[in-house]
């Protein structure tokens, strides 16, 4: 039986071992937190690098899942092995946490690359970012919210700019006013969000300093306003960053509609934008990770590394 036991040990050594990938180095860091929580990501360290850093946010359904992280270090593994130092990004949660949530902790994480680029070998001036379905959507809200840098802030992470200047995602949501048609506003939709598990990506909450607590905020006026800070579409400003898209032609989840609209509104405000349209797709496929060659060409274009 010990025999049966070392043996079955020394397979499991073996695999594990074999399956080391020496080409990159991985450890976790907190760079934020939120009531009290940690906001975590993993670091993806190529062994060469190119000077480049891309984040990559670990969202669908605007939640993050721990356990996703293999499936998400799989996905990165085009970009480190092309020398991209990568940073798979977790933020706040629904249904806990709403969308606004989630954005001021990518905006964050944005922050903390950029403040710690010394330490990750990158150049601070030019990070991309990256995602699917609602990580779509969070990194192309990064792309276009205004900077969040406060020169006066006592955190001195807070103090650097919170812009990207690079953006590459898969069938991103992009318009909650219009979703998929012309004057449908998603966020109004009590019905339809729960059966896909988003309400809580919509409920917006304030606070209140008399009662010391979190309120739901229900006014229309105010809902409104949040909608369009939301949807990225929406927040297209000349200062931008480049994007590139691919949607399936034949998504039933975020309609192909949402990134033609970004498409369009992106080229008006004459940012460099390119829309691919993956044929018979839905909402992911399964050759995603070789359609990301197209993302990593659109970073070395973007994301210029200075001598």
């Amino acid at each position: 039986m010990k025999y049966i036991l070392l043996m079955g040990c020394c397979l499991f050594s073996t695999l594990v071992f074999s399956q080391v990938d020496i080409t990159y180095s991985q450890n976790e860091t907190t760079y934020g937190y939120r009531d009290g929580l940690a906001l975590t990501m993993t670091v993806l360290t190529p062994k060469k690098s190119n000077g480049k850093a891309i984040v990559s946010l670990k969202s669908g359904g605007w939640v993050s899942n721990l356990n996703w992280n293999e499936a998400f270090i799989n996905r990165a593994m085009p970009f480190v092995n092309e020398g991209y130092t990568v940073f798979l990004t977790m933020h706040s949660s629904g249904p806990r946490y709403a969308i606004p949530d989630a954005l001021e902790d990518v905006q964050r994480a944005v922050q903390f690359v950029r403040y710690n680029a010394k330490t990750y070998k990158i150049d601070k001036e030019y990070i991309g970012i990256t995602g699917t379905s609602s990580g779509g959507h969070l990194s192309l809200l990064a792309g276009t919210s205004d900077d969040i840098a406060n020169p006066a802030a006592k955190d001195p992470v807070e103090q650097v700019s919170s812009k990207v200047q690079a953006v590459a995602v898969f069938c991103p949501p992009t318009d909650f006013l219009h979703y998929g048609f012309q004057g449908f506003n998603l966020s109004q939709q009590t019905k339809i969000l729960p059966q896909y598990n988003i309400a809580g990506a919509f409920q917006y909450t304030k606070w209140n300093n008399e009662t010391k607590t979190y309120q739901i905020i229900t006014d229309t006026t105010e809902r409104l306003a949040i909608d369009t800070l939301i949807s990225p579409a929406e927040m297209v400003t000349k200062d931008d960053a480049p994007a590139y898209i691919i949607h399936g032609d034949k998504d039933d989840v975020v309609p192909l509609q949402q990134s033609q609209l970004m498409e369009q509104k992106l080229k008006a405000g004459g940012i460099p934008v390119t829309l691919i349209l993956k044929p018979g797709a839905g909402h992911g496929w399964e050759s995603m990770n070789d359609d990301e060659k197209g993302f990593i060409a659109w970073f070395d274009k973007y994301l210029k590394v200075r001598k």
